[in-house]
């Protein structure tokens, strides 16, 4: 196994680059909230009429939008695949595979060897994957530095030994990455890539992985589905992605320039409104 690292790309985002929430839109506020507290772990930490705000510590992770009137997810629309919350540690996965049992279905599980993967949808069927990743050294890369991903069988009994008992994830909990369903995959990496900045970490059939920092994915993209109208109904909102400064926030506007995107500016950063007429926002963190 060598650890070959992927050249920076001196136009592409900084390093410190990570996702922020993602949001969802949702029929059934009440049954939502209940479920990713109870079975994801996340913390309820706003509660109103019309939405929930889940995460952990004081840290938002998930927004859920309340629309009774929002349809299901039309068969054609593009969207999301699955929000992937990450947590620090075997034993953490192991709590999480004990509330799916206890409470809901697994999906799936899978090693992919560079973390441990567990698979479930919630009850609107939006997907959810809830992981681990191997320390970076233990990461397999092609010869063009480039991450492989695999999927392998995960044995769960080892899993669920890990764990410890606890009702909630651990502080550390982020979403690790997002994953989408799109129309075209050029149109997605003209968008994340080109002006967005991440860079390619990994392509399979149908799919495509890019993040910043050379993480094996922030986000990523498969057409696996034939999705061939944009995001609709109920499902994928928005997602958000935080920049540790205003420099690279400054570099995506200056990359906007045909006027192909949408950008609304907001008081914390801008939305764009991306291929698919999927809304991906910008903002300042630490």
């Amino acid at each position: 196994m060598t650890n070959v690292t992927t050249p920076p790309n001196t136009d592409g985002l900084p390093q410190e680059t990570r996702l922020g929430r993602t949001a969802l839109r949702v029929n059934d506020l009440e049954e939502m909230t209940g479920f990713y507290r109870d079975v994801v772990g996340l913390s309820v930490l706003r509660h109103s009429e019309t939405a929930t705000v889940l995460g952990v510590g004081d840290t938002p992770l998930l927004v859920l939008e309340g629309d009774e009137s929002a349809l299901e997810r039309h068969r054609s629309g593009a969207g999301l695949f699955h929000n992937a919350f990450r947590v620090p540690s075997r034993g953490a996965l192991g709590d999480a595979l004990t509330r799916i049992r206890d409470h809901w279905q697994l999906g799936g599980a899978s090693d992919h060897g560079v973390s441990e993967a567990l698979y479930l949808a919630d009850p609107e069927g939006n997907g959810i994957e809830i992981y681990r990743d191997f320390p970076r050294e233990e990461w397999s890369f092609a010869a063009d530095g480039s991450v492989r991903l695999g999927t392998y069988p995960l044995e769960l009994e080892p899993v669920e030994a890990a764990g410890a008992g606890n009702s909630d994830v651990p502080p550390e909990t982020d979403v690790g990455h997002v994953h989408l369903e799109v129309s075209s995959l050029e149109a997605f990496r003209d968008f994340y890539v080109d002006v967005v900045g991440f860079e390619v970490q990994t392509e399979v059939p149908a799919a495509v992985f890019v993040s910043a920092g050379g993480y094996h994915h922030h986000i990523g993209a498969n057409t696996w589905n034939h999705r061939s109208g944009p995001v609709d109904g109920r499902g994928l909102s928005w997602l958000e992605v935080v920049l540790p400064e205003p420099a690279a926030l400054d570099a995506i506007r200056r990359r906007i320039t045909d006027g192909q995107y949408t950008v609304t500016e907001m008081d914390d950063g801008i939305a764009i409104t991306g291929p698919d007429e999927i809304e991906v926002r910008f903002r300042i963190g630490t």
